[in-house]
């Protein structure tokens, strides 16, 4: 067994309003986003459903998916706004994350609930850091985890290979009131910009990943977790500062384990001054109390 073993937790994002699992099963979830119910697919929630019917065929909108692997479209039982405003309160602050929601092509809404446990550790990690952080944050979507930084106080640099992602995120930067705070938006193939990023000396203090399984960057440049992953760690560790505060890593829609994931995080970070916590991001269900895993996810912290 590693001398430092990566410990295992069930992290659970605990703070929310604006968002719920109402309940899950048969293949499904039901969820809260704001005032909207919705159904989508989930292929983990092997158990029955422990609410009634009538509660799922309330849901204002089901996402009815084809035989593509992320594919398909949304059933509407009544017409929603075509995008609505959410809002989650950061630890240790007064302020709050406010953010443009919608139902898109793809399923998603444009967050995903369970990471905001990664965004109170990295907000906390910078406040206790008590000196200037620069924080990358790639695969970036829609910035929440971008904005909860700069919130915190650091400066931070967003990556994504989506256009669309990016002119999204600045609009939650202005909905937040973070339009003050040093955040550069680069729509860019995030292993390439590491690289030039190392070429150029560029440090950072802690670095978010948040990539998804498959991909392809503006340029038509192929993702694939498994192939690209380990390499992009590496080339992360290039651009460490010498006293980093974090590095994490959420890995969604693969069957890699925890353990693994963790690992190789250790791998990267074993020349450093700290711990590697690993496990999975859950939901809790307001229905009858299980856990839904959402994603796996390893992440370094310093001692």
């Amino acid at each position: 067994m590693a001398e430092n073993f990566p410990t295992f937790s069930l992290l659970e994002s605990t703070r929310w309003r604006d968002y719920e699992l109402l309940d899950s099963g048969d293949g499904l979830k039901l969820e809260r986003f704001g005032q909207y119910i919705f159904s989508r697919p989930e292929v983990q929630a092997m158990w029955k459903r422990a609410l009634p019917e009538k509660d799922w065929s309330s849901a204002d909108g089901t996402f009815q998916p084809t035989a593509e692997e992320s594919g398909g479209h949304w059933v509407l039982k009544k017409k929603i706004e075509e995008r609505w405003k959410m809002s989650y309160p950061l630890p240790g602050t007064s302020g709050v994350l406010k953010f443009w929601t919608m139902a898109t092509p793809g399923r998603h809404l444009g967050v995903f609930p369970e990471v905001a446990s990664h965004w109170d550790f990295m907000a906390q990690a910078v406040q206790r850091a008590g000196r200037p952080a620069n924080v990358l944050n790639l695969f970036g979507y829609t910035g929440l985890a971008s904005l909860a930084a700069a919130a915190a106080g650091a400066q931070v640099t967003h990556v994504d290979a989506s256009k669309k992602s990016v002119g999204w995120a600045r609009e939650n930067q202005e909905l937040s009131g973070l339009s003050s705070k040093p955040i550069r938006w680069i729509v860019d193939d995030a292993q390439k910009f590491v690289q030039r990023e190392g070429r150029r000396g560029a440090k950072y203090d802690g670095i978010i990943l948040d990539p998804p399984k498959f991909g392809r960057g503006p340029k038509g440049e192929v993702w694939e977790v498994y192939k690209s992953l380990p390499s992009l760690l590496e080339d992360c560790r290039a651009i460490l500062s010498d006293k980093p505060l974090f590095l994490i890593v959420t890995v969604y829609a693969v069957k890699a384990s925890a353990i693994h994931v963790g690992q190789a995080l250790e791998e990267i970070m074993k020349k450093y001054n700290g711990n590697v916590e690993s496990g999975e991001l859950v939901s809790r269900e307001k229905s009858a109390g299980r856990l839904l895993s959402q994603a796996v996810f390893a992440r370094w912290h310093l001692k």
